[in-house]
């Protein structure tokens, strides 16, 4: 597992962060996090390993049973007054009030925050809905907004003030494609300006297309933690050979010390390890087995997250 050491390169910090219910339950299991400063963190799991609770502990929202955690090298939650201004978030979904606009939403979100200068407030909310694309419908009622533009004005009101990290649990939880492409199009732009971003998912795609580094929970631990390719290698790619002579290409791969052979009919695959595929296609012909074919496949990112989890990841959106 992958982590940043030195602390001022870090956005988040945990170690043995744990949390453990009255019940019993122990939802979270000395998480060591470490994210780095202008990532955007992808934190990922299936529902029920974790996330939100690691999250609210971060946020001061719930105390660990044991462990601690810094927010911009900040000690939670004894830190909170201090540190909180400067970080954003949205946790298990927006709450606005149905009957008034977007602008007034925002207006009565930041009133209720004592260290925001009032002087600039119009200023601020202007700019903010200026930033998630929400000028034109600041206006309209929030009951009338679309699920992603709701999910966007609760994104809006964490950029109200100058922030230097956004905390965001599951933002694209509920939409449809659309909102989901628009919540992603405004975490790119919001990491563009500098501002680290650590969003809780289970879409894949938030991965793929939005994260620069993740870490994995499963159960409540942290099963992997490292940037994308990190993560892409530690999955072993397999070598598929396709040849009428399975038998003797069997031979030769035990002889290059390739790993978990499957002969087929008419086709061989293995984990192809350190080998190089042109090494393995000159020693087969060398030992003159006729290669129909060869290719060579690394695990997908949903592989390599069920090989982590146990368990599938939704992958559309």
């Amino acid at each position: 597992m992958t982590a940043v050491t030195d602390p001022a390169d870090l956005a988040i910090s945990s170690v043995a962060l744990t949390k453990r219910f009255r019940g019993g339950q122990l939802a979270v299991d000395h998480v060591d996090l470490s994210v780095p400063r202008g990532s955007v963190y992808g934190f990922l799991g299936p529902n029920g390993s974790g996330k939100t609770t690691t999250i609210r502990m971060l946020l001061g929202l719930a105390y660990p049973t044991s462990g601690s955690a810094e927010l911009l090298g900040v000690p939670m939650p004894d830190g909170a007054v201090s540190v909180l201004s400067r970080v954003g978030s949205l946790v298990e979904g927006p709450a606005f009030y149905p009957y008034l606009t977007g602008r007034d939403n925002l207006a009565r979100y930041d009133s209720a925050d004592r260290t925001a200068p009032q002087g600039s407030a119009r200023a601020r909310i202007g700019e903010a809905l200026e930033r998630v694309g929400l000028t034109a419908a600041a206006k309209k009622k929030y009951r009338n907004y679309s699920l992603g533009m709701k999910q966007r004005l609760a994104i809006a009101s964490g950029l109200l003030r100058p922030r230097d990290l956004i905390i965001l649990d599951e933002p694209t939880n509920g939409l449809d494609p659309q909102g989901t492409r628009e919540v992603r199009a405004l975490v790119r732009q919001i990491a563009a300006d500098g501002i680290t971003v650590f969003v809780s998912s289970h879409l894949l795609a938030e991965v793929e297309q939005v994260c620069t580094h993740v870490g994995v929970m499963r159960t409540g631990r942290l099963v992997f933690q490292g940037s994308l390719p990190e993560l892409r290698r530690t999955g072993a790619a397999r070598i598929t050979v396709r040849t009428p002579d399975v038998a003797a290409a069997a031979e030769v791969f035990a002889k290059l010390g390739l790993e978990e052979p499957a002969p087929g009919e008419d086709a061989i695959t293995a984990e192809l390890g350190d080998a190089a595929p042109e090494h393995v296609c000159a020693e087969l012909v060398h030992a003159g087995i006729a290669v129909r074919g060869l290719s060579v496949e690394s695990p997908s990112l949903e592989d390599l997250f069920v090989g982590l989890t146990g368990e599938g990841f939704d992958v559309e959106n």
